[in-house]
């Protein structure tokens, strides 16, 4: 059985650390949002780029500010 390597990206804007996590194919990306360590949001969307942009939108997170965490 081969495990699938799934993507991980984080950007922090002021006090709030923002993570997208990739889930299976057939269920999406996760949108968190994190103050004090603490997740006070999260937020499904179907692919990277709109998770990007909805956390553009929602929370004026910089669009090309994520950085993709290496495991």
């Amino acid at each position: 059985m081969i495990m699938k390597k799934f993507r991980k990206f984080k950007t922090i804007i002021g006090e709030l650390v923002f993570i997208i996590e990739e889930d299976n194919l057939d269920v999406g990306w996760y949108l968190y949002v994190y103050k004090n360590q603490k997740c006070i949001a999260d937020y499904l969307q179907d692919t990277l780029e709109i998770a990007k942009k909805f956390a553009e939108e929602k929370y004026k997170v910089p669009f090309n500010s994520w950085l993709e965490e290496l495991k």
